[in-house]
């Protein structure tokens, strides 16, 4: 999903060098991989007031005020701090938009609309349904997509980012546990908890399909 690194750090380095048309290359190609994030994080509510590509602008407009401070001290790597800027106008959107409805501003709901791909979701329906859930025939296929969708929504916000950020951002452990402050060890098992709860909703549901 986010742009190849090491194409990443040689833009940085050009601007850091003063190289204004490495800053418009750097902020232009994190884009569409920004967008998708918020996309992935915005309820349809409040997607309908709110264009993601406002808050992508915002939070690129932001990047660039604040890239001089950051090459100074990276504190994490480049995609990671744009998101870290993006999701704090994701917050604020929803702080504006929806206070008046007393919802919780951290819960995302981010399986609502069609940001989420198939390509992603298919991945992981495939490492679940190993486990011999459900049937693996492709008939069912659709249905057990379905399933998947809204065992997701039902889990708690921190385990459904977790897997959000691992499986549609395709993030590493390793970001991960930057991006949340944790260390590696600890973001590796709340993921495992996450997989292995998303893992018996699905059961769940398949169950209550069989009776």
């Amino acid at each position: 999903m986010w742009p190849n690194a090491d194409e990443t750090r040689e833009l940085l380095l050009q601007a850091k060098e003063g190289d204004n048309e490495a800053v418009d290359r750097l902020m232009s190609r994190h884009r569409q991989a920004l967008r998708r994030m918020v996309e992935l994080r915005l309820d349809r509510a409040l997607a309908r007031r709110v264009d993601a590509s406002d808050i992508v602008q915002d939070a690129l407009l932001e990047a660039s005020r604040r890239l001089a401070s950051y090459l100074q001290k990276p504190s994490m790597p480049f995609h990671l701090w744009l998101r870290h800027l993006a999701r704090d106008r994701i917050v604020d959107a929803h702080r504006r938009h929806r206070v008046a409805h007393r919802r919780t501003v951290d819960r995302e709901r981010p399986l609502q609309g069609s940001a989420f791909g198939s390509h992603s979701s298919l991945e992981l329906i495939n490492q679940l349904s190993a486990a011999g859930l459900t049937p693996a025939a492709a008939a069912i296929r659709h249905e057990l997509e379905q399933r998947f969708h809204t065992a997701l929504e039902t889990l708690d916000d921190s385990d459904r980012e977790l897997l959000v950020m691992r499986h549609f951002e395709q993030l590493s452990n390793q970001e991960v546990a930057t991006a949340l402050n944790l260390s590696q060890p600890a973001a590796s098992m709340r993921y495992l908890r996450a997989l292995r709860r998303l893992r018996l909703r699905i059961a769940d549901q398949d169950g209550e399909s069989r009776a």
